[in-house]
């Protein structure tokens, strides 16, 4: 009986585990429509798996499910491919690492890339990439990215991506929130001899890193900002750093300067001005906000404080009186109609002598 039971509980105990991935398959097949615009779907969606190469950096953006549609509108067709991630941000890094600077932005919606042999498009967690884009018109892609975006993650970007200065090349911002997707980033913009800063970093801390590439005339650099959760860790791993840079780099302007949270390099200038040029163009600015209300202390005019002064003396002296009165008039009375027994009794009363005269004093003789 023992065995049937434990058999029993360890297929119960993998549908538990199977049911959050398959009721996300269910949510994520819905999100591909079966028509957009002039467009049917030929069959249903379909898993397809993630590029080897690629894959740890995936991972690490959190992607969940990645299905493929194909779609046609009786004459020619169309491949739609969605890719479902954690949040926004992950799908940010995923993003920027598939765009390049052979793309250009799409009319159909921002974040958009699209060249002659694909669209994509960032909308919320969800990556969706149209293959042969110039078929459908642009108020089909629209329809296509208005039904995924009812489905989306609503979370901001992150924040970091508008600190960089304008004047960068489109398609080289690269975002990365994890040591994977910074040395893709570093990979793509032709910077992978600093592959060994992704351990000095800190995104175990929580950094999150952005790049971008610029040139002017003659002058090129890449621009390397990382902000942290508090200022605190962004001074503790400049130092981490600044021991990775040593020598000749310094020389050439690379050096790493903090603005509160936010940490900037810039890696391989052609020169110290143009490096010192992007470090002042960041667009990061530390504000201190102070929630707590205000009041305004104002001191009353000087005849107001002698009017309360005077009508609160009069108020005690009344008080005074009357308080004496009654008390003095109650002892009178019962003194008058209870004489010895209230107050001053006789054998309650001690009087000192001094014996100065025989005659002995007698406490009646003081009322």
């Amino acid at each position: 009986m023992r065995k049937p039971r434990l058999i029993f509980i360890l297929l119960f105990a993998a549908a538990i585990a199977a049911a959050p991935s398959l009721s996300a398959q269910v949510a994520l097949d819905g999100v591909l429509p079966d028509r957009f615009g002039r467009w049917n779907a030929l069959s249903s969606p379909q898993n397809i798996k993630s590029d080897e190469s690629r894959a740890q950096m995936f991972a690490e953006a959190g992607l969940g499910s990645r299905l493929a549609r194909e779609y046609s509108d009786g004459s020619t067709k169309v491949a739609v491919e969605l890719q479902q991630f954690r949040d926004p941000s992950g799908a940010y890094q995923a993003y920027t690492a598939e765009i390049n600077p052979d793309m250009q932005p799409s009319t159909v919606g921002r974040p958009s890339a699209i060249d002659h042999d694909r669209l994509l498009l960032l909308i919320g967690n969800f990556i969706l990439e149209v293959r042969a884009p110039q078929k459908p018109s642009t108020e089909e892609l629209r329809q296509l990215a208005k039904i995924v975006r009812g489905h989306s993650d609503p979370t901001p970007l992150p924040p970091i991506r508008a600190y960089l200065p304008q004047g960068f090349t489109d398609g080289t911002q690269k975002y990365a929130l994890g040591p994977h997707g910074f040395r893709s980033a570093l990979e793509s913009l032709r910077q992978s001899d600093y592959s060994a800063l992704a351990e000095e970093v800190g995104f175990n801390s929580g950094a999150e890193a952005m790049l971008g590439e610029y040139q002017r005339g003659k002058d090129a650099a890449v621009l390397l900002l990382i902000e942290y959760p508090t200022p605190q860790l962004a001074e503790q791993h400049s130092r981490h750093l600044e021991q990775a840079f040593s020598g000749p780099a310094n020389e050439a302007g690379r050096k790493i300067e903090r603005k509160g949270s936010l940490l900037s390099l810039v890696l391989a200038p052609t020169s110290a001005a143009f490096a010192e040029h992007l470090r002042s163009a960041i667009n990061y600015e530390t504000q201190v906000t102070w929630h707590e209300p205000t009041h305004t202390i104002t001191d009353p005019p000087w005849a107001t404080i002698l009017g309360k002064i005077i009508i609160s003396t009069m108020l005690f002296m009344v008080v005074a009186v009357v308080l004496g009165a009654a008390f003095g008039g109650l002892r009178v009375l019962a003194k008058v109609f209870f004489p010895g027994r209230v107050f001053d009794r006789p054998e309650q009363m001690d009087v000192l002598q001094l014996g100065l005269s025989g005659k002995r004093i007698d406490s009646r003789d003081f009322y």
